[in-house]
């Protein structure tokens, strides 16, 4: 039995949620998300509440039942409030700029990483921190991950791309031979 599965999700006010043959839609002021259910599950509105239930139990319907219910919370809350994840570029001459709907990444290759923002999903480079927001939280996390993955940061300097508040453990590196040279 899925203990997230059984809580009742609260719908806001100005949030509109309903299926419509096999798919969840949520409409708020933060954009419109569909998702397409699995037959195993089904989600019904009532009350001002959705509540999601497996169809038969089944050890997949079991299993989806409390993944579709974080689906829906996570898209209920989207919509309501964008989800954020802030990136730090740390190095000499590593630098992250804006152009258009492209992100331009100098990190110590020989060339700028042009990375292509999504639709629905907004960036915002201040100083050396990118700000990714938007109401999809699978989609920010994608394009948040392969930011990182394009230079992640390196055990012996820190150089590179982590999340903000990740802690990056430091390798000691090479020790001078003293003794050798006495």
């Amino acid at each position: 039995m899925s203990r997230l599965g059984k809580l009742a999700i609260k719908i806001p006010a100005g949030t509109d949620v309903s299926v419509v043959s096999h798919e969840i839609i949520v409409k708020g002021k933060g954009g419109t998300l569909k998702r397409m259910l699995h037959p195993a599950v089904s989600v019904a509105i009532e009350n001002g509440e959705a509540s999601v239930t497996p169809k038969e139990m089944s050890r997949l319907g079991r299993a989806l039942w409390g993944t579709y219910a974080a689906h829906v919370r996570n898209m209920i809350s989207g919509v309501n409030t964008p989800f954020v994840k802030k990136l730090q570029v740390e190095g000499i001459g590593y630098k992250a700029e804006l152009s258009g709907k492209s992100l331009k990444l100098a990190v110590g290759f020989s060339h700028p990483v042009v990375l292509s923002i999504p639709e629905g999903i907004t960036a915002v480079v201040e100083k050396n921190i990118i700000t990714v927001s938007g109401a999809d939280k699978e989609q920010i996390g994608e394009f948040a991950a392969s930011i990182r993955a394009t230079r992640k940061p390196e055990p012996y300097k820190g150089k590179g791309i982590r999340y903000e508040g990740e802690v990056v453990r430091q390798k000691q590196g090479k020790k001078a031979a003293t003794a050798a040279a006495a």
